[in-house]
């Protein structure tokens, strides 16, 4: 064979390899890997890291249930109908107590008739998970059809809402409220920190109320609290999921750690997927900050149990 022909071949094969498979982080990957070995159900991590791009993967392109994490993509599908100009953070809206759905969240407890607006509920959806609201955002967003029409053009092949969604009764059965892959909820959150997703000023919103998050119990309580977090948990009886940002002092990561078919069901703090999300977030926090001696205080434990510390 000639040599030209031997170069263009090499060059094709070689521009055509995944860019992750060039990037990945080995010594993290093994560590996260031996962290997970032993957790009873199943697992997928995925982890970017910003400034050397490299990734550690585990599991990252298999589906899982979101559970309250679809409030992300619900929140992309509010802030692209403000973008087209059919809605405005300011709109007044009348909340009616037809609109009551229990779990999470304080809107089911406002007083009928009471007036509020759209930032109050992609507020309150994303800060405290509130259920009323994220059910009325994602019927300002346009419904389920729309949203997932939003995350199909941002190339996301997984990352679907399947509540209330015509044509996704199956889905709904499988997965619930809505579905992603850890590598495309991380993908999305990347867009929104690089001010790619919607528009600029929309991803700068959109990540201010991400770094707002109610629930610091999991993830978050390993990480310190005057460094900047954007988060969104979220959980149902088989399935603990979570999302985070770090903006740490030597770079940003973001990581998403996803579990289903989870074998310890209880609400307790040391719910096994739970005690995972803390052990691999203080992991991540470590590996990345070397030098950064900070851990969760002693009392932590019985201050959040509710016990005397």
């Amino acid at each position: 064979m000639k040599p030209i022909l031997w170069y263009c071949l090499f060059l094709f094969f070689s521009c055509n390899q995944p860019v992750t498979a060039q990037k990945t982080d080995k010594k993290l990957e093994k560590g996260l890997r031996e962290l997970v070995g032993e957790f009873n159900g199943d697992v997928g991590i995925y982890v970017y890291n910003l400034k050397t791009g490299k990734v550690a993967e585990i599991n990252a392109d298999t589906i899982f249930p979101t559970a309250s994490i679809v409030k992300v993509p619900i929140l992309v599908g509010v802030f692209e109908q403000i973008h087209n100009g059919k809605l405005h953070l300011n709109d007044s809206l009348l909340y009616t107590a037809e609109r009551v759905y229990g779990g999470s969240g304080l809107m089911q407890f406002y007083k009928d008739s009471t007036v509020t607006d759209i930032r109050t509920l992609a507020s309150l959806m994303i800060t405290v998970s509130d259920n009323t609201t994220a059910l009325w955002c994602q019927e300002l967003a346009g419904g389920g059809e729309a949203i997932n029409k939003v995350m199909a053009d941002l190339g996301l092949k997984s990352t679907r809402v399947n509540s209330r969604t015509e044509g996704r009764t199956i889905d709904w059965e499988k997965y619930g409220w809505g579905q992603t892959t850890p590598r495309e909820m991380v993908s999305l959150l990347l867009k929104m920190r690089n001010r790619e997703l919607v528009d600029e000023v929309s991803s700068d919103e959109m990540y201010r109320l991400l770094t707002n998050s109610f629930y610091t119990d999991y993830s978050l309580s390993q990480i310190p609290p005057y460094v900047q977090t954007a988060a969104k948990q979220g959980m149902v009886d088989r399935s603990r999921s979570e999302l985070i940002m770090v903006n740490a002092p030597n770079g940003d990561y973001a990581f998403y750690i996803a579990t289903k078919n989870n074998q310890d069901e209880s609400w307790d703090f040391d719910n096994e997927a739970w005690q995972l999300q803390r052990e691999v977030s203080a992991y991540l926090w470590h590996y990345f900050e070397p030098k950064s001696d900070w851990k969760p205080a002693a009392g932590f434990t019985e201050m959040v149990n509710g016990l005397r510390y």
